[in-house]
């Protein structure tokens, strides 16, 4: 199947398919002897699995290391686990981190929800992201 005919069956574009073959992600197909690209039909579901992968939040080199693995005819399960188990500690972590950047946001809301923009001194750049008590040290 020639490259239009394989974006449009993945839903990507003939850009991306290219990238995708530079990337190691997708093996070179053969050519046809008019040199256009020859993709097999097994090319769509592997571009499948790229997509789920990447909504999974796997990086493309994640993605590479499992699909090397099935290409060596090795079942990638327990890499395939191993990386999501790593994904959901990052994503907790993230959970967290946003966590408290809410509730420092909320703060700052009630601050700005009690600032008077007339009592701000002339020398403050503004004073509802000021540290309270004039701590100038850096964060």
């Amino acid at each position: 199947m020639r490259i239009g005919d394989l974006a449009a069956a993945s839903g990507v574009t003939a850009k991306t398919l290219r990238f995708y073959e530079q990337s190691g992600l997708l093996p070179a197909p053969p050519r046809t002897p008019g040199g256009y690209r020859d993709y097999p039909g097994e090319a769509v579901a592997r571009l499948a699995f790229i997509r789920d992968a990447q909504g999974a939040g796997l990086t493309l080199a994640e993605i590479r290391s499992v699909l090397v693995l099935r290409d060596g005819g090795q079942a990638p399960c327990a890499q395939v686990t191993a990386l999501v188990d790593r994904r959901l500690v990052e994503i907790d972590r993230r959970l967290a981190e946003l966590s408290e950047t809410r509730e420092a946001l909320r703060l700052l809301a009630r601050r700005a929800a009690a600032v008077d923009p007339a009592g701000c001194a002339e020398g403050d750049i503004c004073t509802i992201l000021a540290t309270p008590g004039g701590d100038t040290r850096t964060r």
